[in-house]
This record gives C-alpha cells, sequence and structure tokens, in this order.
C-alpha cells in the first residue's frame, strides 16, 4: 500500500475529529440524543423510527466507526474517503433543511448555522481524497508513481 503524507495528514486530523465525536455522543443523555436525531430526521425521516436513545449510540458508533477508518492506514484511502465523502454530504443535508440554520438563499448560514456550515470540510476533504489520483512525475529523465 503506497503511503502518501498528504493523505495522512488529513486522515488524521479528520479522524482524530470524528473519533472525539463519536466518543463525545457516547454519553449523550436522551433529551440531547432527542435533540440530535430531531435535527438528523430534517435529512432523513426515517430517523424518526428509533428510540432516540438507539439513533444517538448508532450515530456515536458510526463516527467512531469512520473515525478509526482514517486513522488507521490498514483501510484503503478511497474507502475511508468514501465515508468521509458520504457522512459529510449527511451533515450539509441536515444543515440545508434544517430550519433556521440557513439564510433566506439557503445556502449562507444564520448565526445559528455557522456550526453546521464548517461541516462542509469534511465532505471536502472527502472529495479531495476521493479525487486525488496518482500521476506519473518525471524526475531526472525517469518517471515515478506519486
Amino acid at each position: 500500500m503506497a503511503f502518501s503524507l498528504s493523505h495522512a495528514v488529513l486522515r488524521l486530523a479528520t479522524g482524530a475529529y470524528l473519533l472525539n465525536s463519536g466518543i463525545s455522543k457516547l454519553s449523550l443523555d436522551e433529551e440531547s440524543a432527542r435533540a440530535v436525531q430531531g435535527m438528523a430526521a430534517n435529512a432523513v425521516p426515517q430517523v424518526r423510527q428509533l428510540p432516540a436513545a438507539t439513533f444517538g449510540k448508532a450515530l456515536a458508533a458510526s463516527e467512531i466507526a469512520l473515525g478509526s477508518a482514517l486513522v488507521l492506514p490498514i483501510f484503503p484511502t478511497k474507502l475511508a474517503a468514501l465515508g468521509l465523502t458520504g457522512f459529510g454530504v449527511g451533515l450539509l443535508a441536515v444543515y440545508a433543511k434544517t430550519p433556521g440554520l440557513t439564510q433566506a438563499d439557503g445556502i449562507r448560514p444564520t448565526p445559528a448555522g455557522v456550526a453546521m456550515a464548517k461541516d462542509s470540510w469534511l465532505a471536502a476533504i472527502g472529495l479531495a481524497l476521493l479525487l486525488d489520483r496518482k500521476r506519473k512525475v518525471v524526475r531526472g529523465g525517469r518517471a515515478t508513481k506519486r
């Protein structure tokens, strides 16, 4: 498996963030889990079918699993990036569909939406890792793969 320092930096920073977020969510109380579930239901109505505590634990486990896949080099970058992109796009859908988080244009955040709008970097990093291609670089007359 090829090692890319630029991929490692992106994976470690993002993975550590998600691990911390997931571990923090393991201790969500019922009311907090219900609030997070309510926001998620704006984008994916089916999550309302789960008990709030179950949703909270599932979200925590998902974030921990994704964070681990990003931090541990045994998971291929493309696989970890696919998970990160999906997770980031899901968060952006929650941001876009939750009333009060965006201004009238539906894009720019309100003060209440700034925290969710910042999650756009998760989708961007996932896409950057997915779209990065190894290309041949010619050095000293020899072609090497990057």
